[in-house]
């Protein structure tokens, strides 16, 4: 979501574009994102976005776990 405080302190367009690009590629890289990769060969596929949403759902500590 952009803000009014980031427009106004970015003086040029570039720059506001390269700013909500590095948020968006930072934003979705958490540990499950890395966890749920490493174990699934074919990314993306339904059933490693599904994992990766149910690790989310229960937090990368507990994803995995049987128990």
């Amino acid at each position: 979501m952009i803000k009014l405080k980031d427009i106004l302190e970015i003086e040029s367009l570039d720059e506001l574009i390269s700013n909500l690009e590095e948020k968006k590629k930072k934003a979705k890289r958490d540990k499950c994102y890395y966890k749920v990769k490493s174990r699934y060969k074919v990314w993306p596929s339904a059933y490693a976005s599904l994992a990766l949403s149910k690790c989310r759902d229960v937090g990368a500590a507990n994803w995995g776990n049987k128990s």
